[in-house]
């Protein structure tokens, strides 16, 4: 195994905070006053949720594929997973006020993703290039011994027990035009809180099962707020929370609710694993 000594940043749940990203690149030094990368051979993985809440969803995801190509032309590297609200935005778009039975939601997906955030300028400006960006993201990879997932759940299992499977598996579910199908996915995808209660020594640990299958020795999150989920107070978010001994990373700062895009250098030199 190779271990790589550049450095490695983490970002995630922007929704739409498109000002906020860019001081926070600008601060670490990722980009220059302008906006361009200027980051060298450092990477950036962004952990999903990109759009909804915020003022300018589309613009964000506008910046990062920007930002990608012109860290790839200087030898960094600028990665973005899959988020549960660009999940809902496409099921939106796809599939408007389609209605499932038994579910009480009567103005069907789009309905729910308004009820969850979604805007109607990112709806409206949502064009085949990034539709097509949304559906080629990962939903999980392992970096420098770190597992980066959007959601803080263990249900990614459902779709295999190798990074590459979940990958294949949810990049197959963004192609059905399956309504009842589409539902579980946002369901699946959205759950939350399953590191929260879990210890080493239990035989059902919810991290180990992760870590074991998936591979890394930490398992770092957006998703779950540290606002609301965690009890921070919004003029307290500084730093990511490390939790279930030390094995977690939660990295949402909850800018939507009065905290932070919280950027977060991984800095301990890990080795790398194949994906």
């Amino acid at each position: 195994m190779t271990v790589d000594q550049t450095p490695l940043f983490v970002v995630a749940d922007v929704h739409g905070h498109r000002a906020e990203l860019r001081d926070a690149l600008h601060g670490a030094g990722l980009t220059d006053a302008d906006g361009r990368w200027s980051g060298a051979d450092a990477r950036l993985w962004l952990l999903g949720d990109y759009v909804d809440r915020g003022p300018d969803g589309i613009g964000v995801i506008d910046d990062v594929r920007r930002l990608a190509g012109q860290a790839a032309s200087a030898g960094g590297e600028v990665q973005a997973l899959l988020g549960n609200h660009e999940v809902q935005l496409l099921a939106a778009h796809l599939l408007g006020t389609t209605t499932v039975p038994g579910w009480p939601q009567q103005d069907g997906f789009r309905g729910a993703w308004a009820r969850f955030g979604g805007r109607e300028d990112d709806l409206r400006r949502l064009g085949d290039e990034h539709i097509s960006w949304i559906v080629s993201r990962p939903a999980m990879a392992v970096v420098d011994g770190y597992l980066l997932v959007h959601s803080d759940t263990t249900r990614y299992r459902e779709f295999g027990d190798s990074v590459a499977a979940v990958n294949a598996g949810i990049a197959a579910a963004l192609t059905s035009r399956d309504a009842a199908g589409w539902l579980a996915f946002c369901q699946l995808i959205s759950d939350r809180g399953a590191f929260r209660d879990s210890e080493p020594a239990s035989p059902d640990d919810a991290v180990a099962t992760m870590l074991d299958t998936y591979g890394g020795e930490v398992l770092v999150h957006g998703h779950s707020t540290l606002t609301k989920h965690f009890g921070v107070a919004p003029g307290d978010v500084r730093e990511a929370l490390r939790y279930a001994d030390g094995r977690v990373l939660a990295i949402d700062g909850g800018v939507y609710e009065g905290g932070r895009v919280l950027l977060t250098r991984l800095d301990e030199p890990r080795p790398s694993a194949a994906t």
